[in-house]
């Protein structure tokens, strides 16, 4: 597996929290050694009276999970959510939890079970290539980070080395029993074609599904993950560890479609009516309930105009510290009045210099690289035009004058051998889920 493919599952720890400040440590904060505790002579030990036994919570095949090993792994997804997730969610979580690393140690098993043991050095090869991505070549810094937050780096190794077992046993037992027809793929390329210009969508979904019996407590936690994602929650992370489609494995990327293979009118409509980045949910849906999120929305073989490539003036108006309002104000209106009078890109300097601004040039910035709220205002201006001015009074006032565009290509027709590949990638998927199926029905464990 690569690098880049390992780092996705890491994504919802490491990958989205190296802004966090380090945490000074507790003995830097402590009284000295010799200081007195006031501790009672007579001391009644309310918990563990070992903190160092740790109850299993399963037994898979003989391996045994403890609590420690959930509580490791539940400290990823937390650290991932910005927003802390609440205690009386924990519980919830931790028994997701429970059953991925149930699923991850049946997938170990199958492969060692079939003499595909993964070398101890490629887990450490893998976690060595993505502390380098994440913490700048410096694995100990990984592992510092991962202790403190509560998780470990033989937590995450143990999760390398199921993700690398599971896609060996792919290759080797599924993989070669998918095909595809040229005939198939054709099709498929008259269907797109006939489809062009249409518009297609590119949805994240996370699936639970539901009883008559439970379909009440399915439902509430089912807001309680929207009420999470709305607060900051990673999507992608909550898909990888509470959806039940086959897409969970990818973070619930259902990869860019049309409304028609959602086969649920409901989903069709709902679709239709959203924005990107715009979350839904819960549905209800037979079998269960779904959330979704629209990640993006484009036309059938069409070229986005958001791909077109910019060349852009920034004029930038700062504020010196300690101006008064009355006097930034004023300095403001006299730059909101100048710059109306500049004459085209050439004459950008010049008017920016008299007006005590100044100019940054981006002669290559694709639309799509700006923020959202830019994106449409840009895609409407002609060359030499100005945007409206943003930013704060408080800090700098921008505009940008667009002095060039290079609209994209129309879009080429579907390449075959892609298509092939994501057909053969999604029976893969499917395989796959009946595959760790078959594993868990087969399988002896046994809950403390």
């Amino acid at each position: 597996m690569s690098a880049h493919s390992i780092s996705k599952f890491l994504s919802f720890a490491a990958a989205t929290s190296l802004a966090l400040s380090p945490v000074a440590g507790a003995a830097q904060e402590a009284a000295g050694a010799d200081a007195p505790l006031n501790l009672p002579a007579n001391v009644s030990v309310l918990g563990n009276a070992n903190p160092n036994v740790r109850k299993a919570t399963a037994v898979v095949n003989g391996y045994v999970i403890t609590g420690t090993d959930v509580d490791q792994r539940t400290a990823l997804l937390v650290a991932a959510n910005r927003q802390g997730i609440p205690d009386e969610e924990l519980e919830r979580v931790k028994m997701q939890v429970l059953r991925n690393l149930i699923d991850e140690t049946l997938q170990i098993q199958a492969a060692q079970a079939q003499e595909m043991d993964i070398p101890q050095a490629e887990i450490d090869q893998t976690y060595a290539r993505v502390a380098a991505q994440n913490f700048e070549q410096r694995p100990q810094a990984m592992d510092e980070y991962l202790r403190s937050i509560g998780s470990s780096p033989a937590s995450l190794k143990r999760q390398i080395q199921g993700e690398l077992a599971w896609q060996r046993l792919l290759r080797r037992n599924v993989a070669p029993f998918v095909n595809v027809s040229t005939d198939e793929v054709n099709e498929l390329i008259q269907r797109l074609e006939a489809s062009r210009g249409t518009d297609e969508y590119r949805l994240g979904e996370i699936y639970l599904s539901a009883t008559p019996e439970n379909a009440g407590q399915v439902k509430a936690n089912a807001e309680k993950i929207v009420e999470q994602l709305r607060q900051g929650g990673s999507f992608v992370a909550y898909a990888r560890q509470f959806s039940e489609a086959s897409t969970a494995a990818v973070g619930g990327d259902l990869g860019w479609i049309q409304l028609g293979q959602l086969k649920n009118a409901t989903l069709e409509a709902v679709a239709a009516e959203m924005s990107p980045g715009q979350l839904v949910g819960p549905i209800e849906i037979p079998g269960g309930y779904w959330i979704g999120v629209l990640i993006d929305k484009r036309q059938v073989l069409m070229a986005d105009p958001r791909d077109a490539m910019l060349s852009l003036k920034q004029i930038q108006l700062s504020f010196e510290p300690g101006m008064s309002g009355a006097d930034r104000n004023s300095k403001l209106q006299t730059f909101l009045q100048g710059i109306g009078q500049v004459r085209g890109c050439g004459d950008a300097e010049n008017a920016a210099g008299a007006l005590g601004a100044t100019v940054v040039t981006n002669d290559q910035i694709a639309v799509r690289a700006l923020p959202e709220q830019l994106q449409q205002i840009m895609l409407q201006m002609q060359v030499g035009q100005l945007s409206p001015p943003f930013g704060s009074i408080d800090d700098s006032v921008r505009v940008l004058m667009l002095c060039g565009r290079d609209d994209p290509k129309s879009a080429a027709g579907p390449d075959f051998d892609t298509l092939m590949g994501q057909l053969e990638d999604e029976r893969i998927q499917k395989r796959a889920q009946r595959y760790l199926r078959d594993l868990r029905n087969d399988a002896y464990i046994e809950y403390n």
